[in-house]
């Protein structure tokens, strides 16, 4: 029997009952349904709107219910409208009447507003301690590599010298703006929708306060009309793990090249490796091409739930159903893929003697030279065409700055003396950079404690 059957004369097609149903996904939130309607029958109990006593069998069904689904006993039908017709029905099929009376003052509209929020503020804490833990696995490798020399890029070419550690920080700091995001998100989830109605509240006098609070909320929705409308919370979430899901991409991206013969800065475990069915040579980087590839599954996401909300008008719209599959989606994706990125991260083997030689090839300390130029006085626009000079002499010569004579800088600029060698030294040249947020050893090495202390508060 369908809620809505009074106001019909006969039952819909069995194509329109399909279409119309959302059981497939929204019984993964039978757990939440069961524990805002335990709240609801206790809040409705205390207000007088029903009897104590059919309060409190209400909530003994439910529990019963509940601990049936839990251990199997009770397996959700999947030809029911949704999760909140399957428990009702389920209820009433174990108390008769009384069951029937959970429904009082409550509408199916802020009944899967509440259940959302409810999954989601759970989704919300398990993503965010993935992303600690994530962010936990850098700093420790960040502070292991802090003196690991390195080329740092721009345009994807040899730019300055960096710290293999230091790059591993820029990720980190990356994941604490995703975190906070993710807080945010989780307050603006943390408020409650029951006692909205369907639109217009009710005339029952039911106190949402108590409802809020044995549901763990910290505010209620304001009004009723966004309280069964509002998916601001599913939009925003969706948002804050499209950004987590670039900065999976991004790093991706750089672990796929740095596996390659042609920088081989890393090699990972191989339980986070496949190989060819064709090439026996072969050992792909598969974990991190998938993280990148479901990136795109993310924004879809995200693009779906914009779409969804843009054109329609207050209050509730079955259009709303479509928010589910999309932030289940969305969460699902991006817990999947934390899953088997921090282990891959954690386990990688990181080869120093192939970075510091790519960081010696590249011309990298270029910019020091022509600082080492102007600290003696001369202007910066003639220091960088003089070392530029020595740059291009370097490639004529198949040689590097650090391996070309003195008399070679001489006859370029007649300041260079041999102190130049010391200020073009890789090591020197990177821990020199002592500047707040610089790859210095000492820096790098801060900078993790630093964030460390900041996600174990």
């Amino acid at each position: 029997m369908k809620l809505w059957a009074g106001r019909f004369s006969k039952e819909a097609d069995k194509k329109t009952n399909d279409f119309n149903s959302s059981i497939s996904f929204d019984s993964r939130m039978y757990r939440e349904d069961i524990e805002g309607s335990i709240a609801h029958a206790e809040m409705i109990g205390e207000c007088g709107i029903i009897e104590k006593s059919e309060a409190q069998a209400i909530i003994k069904g439910l529990e019963d219910i509940l601990a049936d689904i839990d251990s199997g006993k009770l397996t959700i039908d999947p030809d029911a409208e949704d999760i909140h017709t399957f428990i009702e029905g389920e209820l009433t099929k174990r108390l008769g009447q009384t069951g029937k009376r959970l429904h009082t003052a409550r509408s199916r509209n802020d009944q899967v507003a509440v259940d959302i929020r409810l999954y989601l503020k759970k989704q919300i804490k398990e993503v965010t301690a993935q992303v600690k833990e994530l962010v936990t696995v850098l700093c420790k490798k960040a502070e292991q590599y802090s003196d690991t020399v390195m080329p740092g890029y721009t345009h994807l070419q040899r730019a300055q010298p960096i710290t293999f550690g230091h790059h591993l920080m820029a990720y980190a700091e990356m994941l604490l703006r995703d975190i906070d995001r993710l807080e945010g998100a989780y307050r603006h989830t943390d408020a409650m929708p029951l006692g909205s109605g369907a639109l217009a509240t009710t005339t029952y006098p039911i106190d949402r306060t108590v409802t809020a609070k044995l549901l763990g909320f910290s505010d209620i929705c304001q009004n009723s009309l966004d309280g069964v409308s509002d998916r601001d919370f599913c939009m925003e979430l969706a948002s804050v793990l499209s950004i987590i899901m670039v900065h999976l991409s991004r790093f991706s991206e750089e672990i796929i090249m740095w596996c390659s013969w042609e920088f081989k800065f890393v090699e990972l475990d191989d339980a986070f490796s496949t190989g060819s069915s064709i090439m026996p040579q072969k050992k792909n980087p598969d974990i991190a091409e998938l993280v990148r590839g479901k990136s795109g599954r993310v924004f879809g996401d995200l693009m779906t739930l914009l779409t969804v909300m843009k054109g329609i008008a207050l209050a509730y719209n079955k259009d709303m159903q479509e928010d589910k599959e999309a932030i289940f989606d969305a969460v699902d994706t991006v817990k999947m893929c934390l899953t088997a990125f921090t282990p891959m991260i954690d386990t990688m083997k990181v080869l120093p003697e192939n970075m510091r030689r790519a960081a010696a090839n590249g011309f990298i300390n270029a910019t020091d030279c022509a600082d080492y130029l102007v600290k003696k006085g001369l202007p910066f626009r003639d220091a960088y065409k003089a070392t530029g000079t020595l740059v291009a002499l370097c490639i004529e010569k198949k040689t590097t700055l650090e391996e070309l004579p003195i008399e070679e800088y001489k006859k370029i600029c007649e300041t260079f003396d041999e102190g130049v060698y010391d200020a073009i030294s890789l090591e020197n040249c990177v821990n020199g950079r002592r500047v707040l947020g610089g790859p210095a050893g000492e820096n790098v090495r801060a900078q993790a404690k630093r964030v460390l202390s900041l996600i174990e508060n």
